[in-house]
Parts: C-alpha cells; structure tokens; sequence
C-alpha cells in the first residue's frame, strides 16, 4: 500500500527525527536520496551539466547539497538563486566547496545556465508552498529545452495535500519525495506534473505521521482482497449481482454492465429491464426478469442506473432493498439525497466530474481542479461510499484515507467503459467485499484491463469486459 500524509503530519513526522539525531540530519538524508537519483538519471555524472533552480526553503537547500555531491564527481553544477539573501547558506557554501558555481536569477545569463544543461533540479518551493510559481520562477522554468527535470520533494506549484494547482507549476519528469509520499503526488492535476515518483526514506515512521490522508492498492494488496471461490463455492457463495440498467434508448448500457458483472465473477446476474433481449442474447446464462426488482429473486447486491433513463419507480424498490447498492449514471440524477442517507445498507456512487459536479451545484471544472475535496463532500453529503471516475480514480467512505487508484489509463475514456465498472464493482459487492474495497478493486482490475485491452491502441467497452478475466487470472497469481 502507498500511503500519503498530510504536511502537517509530515512535519510532526520530521520533528520528532530531528529531536533525536544530529542538527542537519534530515537535509543531509534527503540530499543523499536526491543525488543518488540524480546521478543515475544521467548515467555518467562527470562532465555532465546540472542546474538547480534554488528557492529560499529547505527544499533549495536538499537541492544545495545534492548540486554539491554531484559536482565532486565530476559534474558541472550550476545554481540559479531566487532569493539570493534567503537561500540556504550551509548548502550554499557546501555547493561553492564543490566547485559548483552560483547565478542570481536577475542575471542575465541566469536563463542561458538554465537552457543549457542536461539536467534541472526544481528546488524552487517546498511542500508548504501555496499557489503558483511567481513571475521570475516561472521565466526560469520556461528557460528549461531538453534536460530531464526533477523536483525535489514536490513539483514546485502544486499543492501536496490536494493536487491542486493553481497557476503556473513545474512538470517533472521525475519527483524525489522524502519519508513520506504527499497526496498531491498521487492525485490529479498534481499526480501528472509529478512525473515519475521515486520515495527516499528519512528515517521517518509510520507512527510518528498519525493518519494517512490517501493510499493507493498495489498489487498485492488487490490480490489479498480478490474474492476467490472454493471447493464449497456456489453460485450464492460467490454472490448474485441483480442489475437494473438499460431502456429502450440505451439498451447497450445493460449489456455492458451485466458484461462487467459477469467477468468479474459473479456467480449469477439477474437483469430487470426492458433491455432483457438484448441481454440475453449477448449471455445467455443471465436471469431475466420482467417484473420489478423485489420480484425478480434473491441477491446480494445491486447494481441500478446505467442507461435507465427516468425510471424512478425501479430505482426506488432498489435503494429500499436491504443489500448494498451500487448508483451510476442515470440512477445518480434520480436518486434523492435523503433516499440514499436513509438506507441502511452500504451503498456505492460512482459518478464521473460532470455527475460530481451536478449533484454538488458546482462547475465541472471546479470537480476537476479539485477532485480529492470534491470525493469528501459527495461521501459526506450523501453518508455513502463514493467512486468519483476521471484521470485520478478516488474512493472516498465515512472513515479512512481516500483511496486513489493507480491503474487508469486515457484509453477507458469511451463510451460504456463506465457501465462495465458498475458491473465489475456490483459484482465485488456481491461477492461481499464492502463498498470501498468493491470500488478500489472494482476500480483496479477495470484499469488494469482498459491497459491490457488497448496496448496503446483504441478499444471499446466490449473490449475492457472482456479482459478483465485475464487481468483477474494476472492478479490471482501475483503475476508482476
């Protein structure tokens, strides 16, 4: 499990190391990390140019001393200064030692050093900072032509406890963070200017940061929380998802949906709609009911609103069963607030930003910029789980850290690929995981096989449900 803290636990996190080691103790750990990437990013250190953009936080001091280990093998290390009498003098002087040579950013060659080198190291602002980078900052970035950009704990102008960014910001195609990743590292706009994120231990502990505010599944964990059948398995036993989804206009959308739950895993589907035609003649071994969904058998989840259109009466039978429920599209517009508090069952929203944004009166945009706060209050508002789809895939429940999904890919950003989530997730309800392992496993495999589908190519829906077995079987393995 990925797991990121605020940078308010982080500073607790780092107190607590520096009351029991040596004064610099921190700086000089992290320096050490830094270079250390640093120089197995060019490959061959000396001769090489590097060029540390320095800002007046410790962050430009971890870049001060790593510039300083980098040029006493060999390297050609520059340092653009952006507050010349605020950067960090024990850096600074280990720097000049070295041989590395100091620019203020006022001068005239300071975007020259900036162009010409191989490398640049974003020292600009640490992870306290708020905001965008400020007019000289962002010349400088801009300066920036071929080199490989790595920002120190953070890319400078994103926001490390939301992703958040607001204005200009550096793009790293490398991001060393220290002790502890940062939510802003893992959540999108922030995950997509973080480039590659590569964690350097401190010596910071796990019980000293108190509580995460994000995780990301890895591997094993999702292959600890995949439902498994045994010998004694029925189809009960692994559970029966009844889907309502689908009308005359949309009948597409319950074939997708009834797909996903069947790949992944149910032990039966019950389909309730007008799309049942349809549906079976696509899977035949699906159970087909004409009327409402309290008549149509029994269940262990339900998955509502994929295609469904106004049919209000059919959600409401739904959200009054007594089994978790799982709401997407259609079934999200229609569903009352109070409908869904009032249950007493687990239930699973899984709206997408412009859903979001509908139910929270707000522009999409705002759902966008903002997903980790956006994820909070519809979990919040609604005292349910919520699966808020885009770029960066959050789940966010009552209690815990917001789980963020690492998985996805642009290609799942076609039409249906959202109703065979539904399936998939309903069908991890049914097997009895709870509503937040549902959609962050749901969330997972469906990334895992829009990955597997596409190999770099266009795919549809169809082509996701079905390769979901596979990244099933890759998973249930341990495959890597």
């Amino acid at each position: 499990m990925r797991t990121a803290y605020s940078v308010e636990s982080v500073r607790a996190g780092e107190r607590v190391v520096m009351a029991r080691g040596p004064e610099g103790v921190l700086m000089q750990r992290a320096a050490a990390g830094l270079a250390a990437e640093c120089a197995q990013l060019l490959g061959k250190v000396y001769g090489a140019r590097v060029t540390l953009l320095v800002g007046s936080g410790d962050n430009g001091g971890d870049a001060l001393y790593a510039g300083a280990r980098l040029a006493r093998r060999g390297a050609g290390v520059s340092a653009v200064l952006l507050a010349p009498e605020r950067a960090h003098s024990g850096g600074l002087a280990a720097l000049r030692a070295a041989g590395g040579v100091v620019v203020g950013a006022d001068e005239e060659r300071a975007e020259g050093v900036v162009a010409r080198a191989q490398l640049v190291v974003d020292g600009i602002v640490g992870i306290g900072g708020r905001g965008g980078l400020r007019e000289d900052a962002a010349r400088l970035v801009g300066a920036v032509r071929d080199a490989v950009v790595v920002a120190v704990d953070l890319p400078s102008g994103v926001d490390a406890d939301t992703g958040e960014v607001h204005g200009e910001a550096v793009r790293a195609d490398v991001t060393v963070t220290f002790g502890a990743y940062k939510p802003g590292l893992l959540i999108d706009p922030g995950r997509e200017y973080a480039g590659v994120v590569r964690l350097v231990d401190i010596g910071l502990e796990a019980a000293e940061l108190g509580r995460a505010e994000a995780e990301a599944l890895q591997f094993a964990d999702v292959e600890r929380l995949l439902p498994v059948p045994g010998g004694e398995s029925d189809k009960y036993r692994r559970g029966v998802v009844g889907i309502v989804a689908g009308s005359e206009r949309y009948p597409g959308a319950a074939v997708l949906a009834v797909a996903g739950a069947l790949r992944g895993g149910a032990g039966a589907v019950r389909y309730v709609g007008p799309a049942a035609d349809a549906v079976v003649a696509r899977f035949p071994e699906t159970l087909v009911s004409a009327g409402p969904p309290s008549k149509a058998g029994r269940v262990q989840a339900w998955v509502v609103g994929p295609g469904l259109g106004e049919d209000a009466e059919r959600l409401g039978e739904v959200l009054a069963a007594d089994v978790p429920v799982l709401i997407d599209a259609d079934g999200l517009r229609l569903a009352g607030q109070r409908d869904v508090r009032d249950r007493r069952a687990p239930t699973l929203l899984t709206p997408h930003a412009g859903e979001a944004a509908a139910l929270l009166g707000v522009a999409r945009e705002e759902v966008e910029a903002g997903r980790l706060s956006a994820v909070r209050e519809l979990a919040r508002r609604y005292g349910a789980t919520v699966l808020l789809k885009g770029s960066t895939t959050l789940v966010a429940s009552g209690e815990g850290p917001v789980r963020v999904n690492p998985t996805g890919t642009p290609w799942l950003a076609t039409a249906g690929s959202g109703d065979v989530l539904s399936g998939l997730a309903g069908s991890l309800l049914a097997a009895g995981l709870d509503a937040r392992d549902a959609g962050s496993v749901g969330a997972y495999l469906h990334g895992l096989a829009g990955r597997h589908a596409s190999e770099g190519a266009p795919v549809g829906a169809q082509d996701v449900a079905n390769a979901i077995p596979a990244v099933w079987r890759e998973v249930g393995r341990g495959d890597r």
